[in-house]
């Protein structure tokens, strides 16, 4: 379904934040029969409905909004409306369409289009991309789940899009390059259990990529993907053992002297600390993105010095293993981002060689905390957890038996962050990776990450 399609339907779209906004302002032109706007509860982001965009779309709350949604002939919904909403499945059985403002534009702009998801990584992996192709002289523009939704991108000659698992769930279309980074389980509430959480998030490459660059190395990604037969695989990160296609592949290896390499197969292209991202996951990320690059015909042994050079100018995103510094000697680092137990284990895999100390803990979506704990132990980490609500205290649960963890509990993130100064020493890692969502107790991610920043400055006075 295209924008065009929409014209003389009656279109409602369901979401006021900014990706409603932008499905308003796209839809209107078209001349839908009707178009409303949908809310059914207020969030923190909702905004007041008013100015043109309301002029183009009143607003329908609360209860009757039902029924605005039930005489629409096609529903534009914004990411965060779940599959088990109760409307949702009432829209379903009714047979009415719901459909996405990224599904619109995929519709049109998928063959210039290289689209990355995974459930960790992909905000990461999108951002290398695109500074890395314009390094090499290939305009693109970026947008998605990072930051611009789709529908409000300008006309470009490549997109390379930040996908979400909420906007991978209703596309049609699958973009030229898919690229998948990772996948664990997340949002189970959203998308109703785990096995339709890896179905909503690999309806990226469902409907005819040109090709799909992965992480070989993760196992449930491998899994997945096995059981879709026929897709055009590129694998990254698997020690340069040759593609289906027998072509080599992108990978991090240490050379004789110690230090570690990227490198095309056997070919070395650049050292590892060109990259100034930590932690052998990003290493992961890298190799995936220069997959995505030879997927649109760049040749990175070629360019490889201008990538190098590229990479010490990667623009930083907030709250993925950001460090702050502070005068005590103590590394403050901001991983806010952390919402799953794999997140955490790969911030924890960056700073182990430190005095560590690891405050965890968010909003309880029962996930399995196994895997952390399988990973402590295994590698026998030396730290200290600090658990806060709603799930830190079912976390350090999990772990206390582990000789090598110490578990204390904090009242909040600010308790935690003196907790946790007044327990690592100078020349140690604060490490805020929850290891679980923000919602509940705080906006979103980048308010928890405000709370930790300022906690930070009111101790140190």
């Amino acid at each position: 379904m295209q924008l065009a399609d929409l014209r003389g339907r009656r279109v409602a779209v369901w979401g006021t934040g900014r990706e409603g906004v932008a499905a308003i302002n796209a839809v209107a032109p078209v001349g839908p029969a009707e178009l409303v706007a949908v809310m059914d509860r207020e969030t923190y982001a909702a905004k007041p409905w008013t100015g043109p965009v309301a002029d183009l779309a009143p607003l329908h709350t609360g209860p009757a909004a039902l029924d605005v949604l039930l005489r629409s002939d096609v529903v534009v919904r914004s990411p965060v409306i779940g599959e088990t909403h109760p409307w949702v499945v009432r829209l379903r059985e009714h047979g009415i369409p719901i459909t996405s403002g990224t599904a619109l534009w995929m519709a049109e702009h998928a063959a210039s289009t290289i689209g990355v998801t995974g459930s960790k990584g992909k905000s990461t992996t999108t951002n290398l991309i695109s500074h890395l192709l314009t390094a090499v002289d290939r305009p693109n523009v970026m947008g998605g789940n990072i930051g611009v939704p789709v529908l409000d991108l300008p006309p470009a000659q490549r997109y390379v899009l930040e996908l979400s698992m909420y906007q991978c769930a209703d596309l049609t279309d699958s973009p030229d390059v898919a690229v998948l980074t990772s996948l664990a389980p997340e949002h189970l509430d959203w998308a109703g259990g785990e096995a339709e959480y890896y179905r909503h998030k690999l309806n990226l490459v469902d409907h005819g990529p040109r090709c799909v660059a992965f992480n070989a190395h993760d196992d449930r990604l491998r899994t997945e993907l096995a059981a879709r037969p026929g897709l055009p695989l590129l694998p990254a990160g698997t020690l340069g053992t040759p593609a289906a296609a027998g072509e080599p592949t992108f990978h991090v290896a240490a050379e004789p002297d110690g230090t570690r390499w990227v490198r095309l197969g056997d070919q070395p292209l650049f050292p590892r600390t060109a990259l100034p991202l930590v932690g052998r996951h990003n290493e992961g990320n890298l190799c995936v993105a220069l997959t995505a690059l030879r997927a649109v015909g760049v040749d990175c042994v070629a360019e490889r010095d201008r990538l190098a050079a590229a990479l010490t100018t990667l623009p930083p995103l907030e709250h993925r293993l950001t460090p702050i510094e502070d005068p005590s000697g103590i590394t403050f680092v901001d991983d806010s981002l952390s919402t799953i137990p794999q997140s955490a284990i790969h911030a924890i895999e960056a700073y182990a060689g430190r005095p560590l100390t690891v405050i965890v803990g968010g909003e309880d979506r029962g996930v399995d905390y196994g895997p952390l704990r399988d990973f402590l132990a295994e590698q026998e980490i030396v730290a200290t957890l600090i658990g806060i609500p709603d799930s830190g205290p079912r976390i350090l649960d999990v772990v206390k038996d582990l000789g090598t963890i110490t578990t204390l509990t904090a009242e909040d993130l600010p308790a935690a962050v003196r907790l946790g100064r007044a327990r690592t020493p100078a020349g140690g890692v604060v490490l805020l990776s929850p290891a679980a969502p923000s919602y509940g107790r705080f906006d979103n991610y980048a308010h928890r990450s405000r709370v930790f920043r300022q906690a930070i400055e009111e101790t140190g006075r």
